[in-house]
């Protein structure tokens, strides 16, 4: 019965792209694949109404877990679901490994110039915004004397049955404590005695940000290694989470996108990574969601650029930040895995 008003709309949205899209057709649409709920809403309201209003194309956003879109686009590699796709850092490799990412030219995305070091990844996948996993904790609730201007300060005996980290990538707790042993990601087996040693202070293990929410919520955890972006949703809705950088630096996450190979979009999905990697979309991304600008030349309001794991300068890059290799991250992350549910999840 719309046959009428959606002519009308194709015709209208033609002319439009005509005149400010060029190539795109009033059929063209661009398909996302990222994580579901705040994530596929920040995506939307920061990069993809901007997109869609520049170029008159609408976005589609295929939903799911970190490695169930994974392991469907494997199975989808002939013909991909999807144009871009939006994961970590260290999965991106499995991505590129796997040959499901095209070899992006930087030269097609103008504000890619701008990129800091810590966001260029790899040849097929670039950073779109970065966190780090640091220690959080609810000041009232906190021992006496404990402080974390160092990690270490995980390891005080004051904070036995009270701590959180979570159980699905052990690989953060696992790079502090090779760190503290004088070790790193590399030579991580050096740490083991020093991750060992931290048993007695573990309460539990959260699954996933919900979980964390829950465990802070209701102070079973009052210490967490969590995600600074969780953490400030925390405080939005009134928990009291207090957000600390020990000297060692948080650890630090960087959440990427490529272009799937075989895109028959990849004009238009050049455009969309642009426009996420545009000055302005950079600082409402770090507004909205708390996550640090992945360019040098983002403007951020003070309170914002004052938040801990919010890095806009290159001195804080290369000193509040713990960097796990994310080559190196996605080989080692199953044993990694492995050896945390045996010897400080089993026992």
């Amino acid at each position: 019965m719309y046959r009428r008003s959606i002519l009308m709309a194709a015709m209208v949205s033609t002319v439009a792209l005509a005149l400010t899209a060029g190539s795109a057709s009033a059929n063209d649409k661009l398909v996302v694949s990222t994580w579901g709920g705040s994530f596929r809403d920040l995506i939307d309201e920061a990069i993809g109404q901007k997109f869609t209003a520049e170029t008159g194309v609408e976005v589609e956003y295929v939903t799911g877990g970190t490695m169930d879109r994974l392991n469907q686009a494997k199975l989808a590699s002939a013909k991909p679901e999807s144009d871009i796709t939006f994961t970590t850092a260290h999965v991106g490799w499995l991505y590129a490994n796997d040959g499901l990412f095209e070899q992006l030219d930087l030269s097609k995305m103008p504000n890619a110039s701008h990129l800091v070091e810590q966001a260029k990844i790899s040849p097929y996948h670039i950073g779109a915004w970065a966190y780090v996993y640091t220690i959080g904790y609810l000041p009232d609730q906190l021992p006496k004397g404990v402080k974390f201007d160092s990690w270490e300060g995980l390891w005080d005996p004051a904070l036995k049955g009270m701590i959180a980290s979570p159980d699905f990538d052990p690989s953060h707790i696992i790079a502090v404590a090779a760190k503290l042993e004088g070790g790193d990601a590399a030579h991580w087996e050096k740490g083991q005695e020093k991750l060992k040693a931290l048993k007695p202070n573990y309460k539990a293990f959260y699954t996933n940000d919900a979980n964390s929410q829950q465990l802070f919520a209701t102070g079973e955890t009052p210490v967490q290694v969590i995600l600074s972006m969780n953490a400030y949703y925390m405080r939005d809705q009134g928990v009291p989470v207090e957000l600390v950088i020990p000297k060692e630096g948080g650890v630090l996450g960087v959440d990427t996108m490529g272009i799937m190979k075989g895109s028959t979009k990849s004009d238009l999905a050049y455009k969309f990574m642009n426009i996420a990697l545009d000055p302005e979309v950079q600082a409402k991304i770090a507004e909205l969601k708390k996550g640090s600008p992945v360019i040098d030349n983002a403007k951020l309001k003070p309170e914002i650029a004052a938040l801990p794991g919010i890095f806009t300068t290159p001195e804080q890059w290369a000193s509040q930040t713990l960097i796990i290799d994310h080559k190196l991250r996605a080989e080692k992350t199953a044993e990694w895995r492995k050896w945390f549910a045996e010897n400080m999840i089993g026992k």
